[in-house]
C-alpha cells in the first residue's frame, strides 16, 4: 500500500510567506543550519583546544592560534571567491568561476540546487568544511612554522588546491557523477593530510629535541577538544545530504558505529604491542573512525560501517607505529600530529572501502538518478561484475587525482613563499617557542616562563627562639 499525501491545510507556521518561500523546506534548512555550526564547533573550539593540549607545552599558544586565524582566513576567501571557485559556474573540467557574487543578498536567498535550503545556508556550511580542511593541515606544521608564513600559506592554499578538489568531485567538475565521496574522504582528509605532510617536508623539522620528546601538556583538555571532533561529526556527515532525511539518520549512525569501533581497534593494538592502553592512541584511533566512515557514511550498511571500524583502527594504526619507524623517508619528514596516517591514509582507505560496500539502493537515494556504483561487493552479489570494478576505478582515480594535485600544489606554494618569507623560525625563536613568536604564554604562573615575580615577595618572618617553646 502506497503512501499518500493527506488533503489537511498545513499549520500556520509552516506555510510559505515572505521569509519563507514555498521552495524552502523549514525543517531542512534548520538541519543543516544546526549541522554546520557542529562544523564550526569542530573547528573553534575543538581543534583549538584539541592542538593546544596535544603540543608541548611551549606551543600551545602557538598551535591553537594557527587554528584561529586560519578559521577567520577561511570565511573571508570563501565568501569573497572560493566558493565559486568551488561550486559555481564551470570554468574548465577542474575549476569554478571565481564571480564576486557571494556576498549579494540576490544570490544568498535564492534556492541551493542541492536541496530545499537558502544558498546562504549551503554557503556557511561548506566554509566549515573548507575551514575544517585547512585546520587539519595545520596538524603536521606546528611546532615550528612562522606565523607570518602561516598568515599568507592559507589563503593561498585554500584558493589553488582545496578548490580544485571540491570543483572536481562535489561541484560541476569532471568527476562529479562518477566519485563516491559522501562528506570528504578525499576533498577533505586526503587533501589535508597529504598537503600536510608535504607542506612539513617543504617547512623542515622541529627542533631535535621537541621531535624527541613532545607531550601533551594537557591530557584532560586534549579529551575535551577530540569530544566536540567526535560529537560535532554527527552534523560533518548528517548534513551531507543536505535534507533532515533518512540518509541522514543513516550518517549519523553509521559515523559514530564506525568510530567507536576504530578506537577500540587501534587501543587494543596498544595493548597488545606495547602492554598499554594510551589515551593518545584513543584519540588517534577516535580520528581515523571519523576520518574512513566520512565518504561513505550515509550509502553503506551499519554492519559495513563496522568493518570500516575495524580497518580504520588497524591499518593507519600499522602504518604510523611500525611502517612510520621503519621508513627513512617517513623518518625524516615531521608530521608533528600525524596526519598523514590519520587523515590521508584514513580518508583513502574510507574512499576504496566506500567502492567496495556501497549498496544500491542508498546510493539512489543519496545521488538520485546516477552513475555510481555498485560497491564492488554488491557488483559481485547482484552479477554487476564490471560496474563494481568500473566503480573501483574511478575511486582510485581520485584518490590518486587529489593526492597529486595537493603535493604538487603545495610545494609549489612553499617554494613560492619560501623567496619572501623564512617558512621555518629560526633556531633560538625555536627555543622559546610561545613567548618568541606571539610574546604570550598558555600558563601565566610564577616560575613557570615569567621572567620576573607578578609581586614583590613577603618577607618571611622568623619566629624568636624563646617563643617557639611557649
Amino acid at each position: 500500500m502506497s503512501w499518500q499525501q493527506p488533503d489537511v491545510p498545513l499549520p500556520s507556521g509552516l506555510q510559505a510567506d515572505e521569509a519563507t518561500p514555498g521552495w524552502m523546506n523549514k525543517g531542512d534548512n534548520a538541519w543543516e543550519l544546526t549541522a554546520a555550526a557542529l562544523i564550526g564547533m569542530q573547528s573553534v573550539p575543538g581543534l583549538i583546544i584539541l592542538y593546544g593540549s596535544m603540543v608541548k607545552k611551549k606551543w600551545a599558544v602557538n598551535s591553537a592560534f594557527m587554528a584561529l586565524y586560519a578559521f577567520a582566513a577561511a570565511l573571508i576567501c570563501w565568501v569573497v571567491w572560493a566558493h565559486e571557485m568551488s561550486f559555481g559556474e564551470r570554468m574548465c573540467p577542474i575549476l569554478g568561476k571565481p564571480r564576486f557574487v557571494v556576498l549579494g543578498q540576490k544570490y544568498l536567498l535564492e534556492m541551493e540546487r542541492n536541496g530545499y535550503i537558502p544558498k546562504a545556508t549551503y554557503v556557511f556550511y561548506q566554509f566549515a568544511f573548507a575551514a575544517i580542511t585547512v585546520i587539519l593541515l595545520a596538524g603536521s606544521l606546528l611546532g615550528r612554522m612562522n606565523f607570518y608564513a602561516w598568515m599568507v600559506f592559507v589563503p593561498l592554499w585554500l584558493t589553488f588546491s582545496y578548490t580544485i578538489g571540491a570543483f572536481t568531485i562535489w561541484g560541476r567538475g569532471i568527476l562529479e557523477r562518477r566519485i563516491i565521496d559522501f562528506s570528504g574522504g578525499y576533498v577533505i582528509h586526503l587533501s589535508s593530510g597529504v598537503a600536510g605532510f608535504t607542506a612539513a617536508y617543504w617547512v623542515g623539522p622541529r627542533l631535535s629535541e621537541d621531535r624527541q620528546h613532545f607531550p601533551p601538556n594537557n591530557i584532560i583538555s586534549m579529551l575535551g577538544g577530540a569530544g566536540f571532533l567526535w560529537v560535532g561529526w554527527t552534523g560533518f556527515n548528517g548534513g551531507s545530504p543536505f535534507a533532515a532525511n533518512l540518509i541522514a539518520s543513516l550518517a549519523v549512525l553509521n559515523t559514530h558505529i564506525c568510530t567507536a569501533i576504530s578506537l577500540f581497534v587501534w587501543l587494543s593494538m596498544d595493548m597488545l604491542v606495547y602492554k598499554k592502553s594510551s589515551v593518545m592512541g584513543a584519540v588517534q584511533g577516535m580520528i581515523t573512525g571519523l576520518v574512513c566512515i566520512t565518504p561513505a557514511a550515509g550509502i553503506v550498511e551499519p554492519w559495513a560501517a563496522g568493518l570500516m571500524g575495524a580497518f580504520s583502527g588497524s591499518i593507519p594504526w600499522y602504518t604510523m607505529m611500525v611502517l612510520h619507524k621503519k621508513s627513512s623517508f617517513f623518518k625524516k619528514v615531521d608530521d608533528t600530529l600525524g596526519a598523514f596516517h590519520t587523515h590521508a591514509v584514513a580518508g583513502t582507505l574510507g574512499g576504496l572501502l566506500s567502492g567496495i560496500l556501497a549498496k544500491p539502493s542508498l546510493l539512489r537515494l543519496y545521488y538520485g538518478n546516477q552513475e555510481r556504483g555498485p560497491g564492488l561487493f554488491y557488483g559481485l552479489i547482484q552479477g554487476e561484475l564490471m560496474d563494481g570494478l568500473k566503480q573501483m576505478g574511478f575511486q582510485i582515480i581520485g584518490a590518486v587525482f587529489v593526492a597529486s594535485w595537493n603535493v604538487v600544489i603545495t610545494s609549489f606554494i612553499c617554494i613560492f613563499l619560501s623567496r619572501f618569507l623564512n617558512l621555518r623560525m629560526d633556531e633560538g625563536a625555536l627555543e622559546i617557542g610561545d613567548d618568541a613568536a606571539h610574546g604570550e604564554e598558555a600558563y601565566a604562573l610564577w616560575g613557570d616562563g615569567e621572567r620576573s615575580p607578578p609581586y614583590p615577595r613577603r618577607r618571611r618572618l622568623t619566629i624568636p627562639t624563646l617563643c617557639r617553646s611557649c
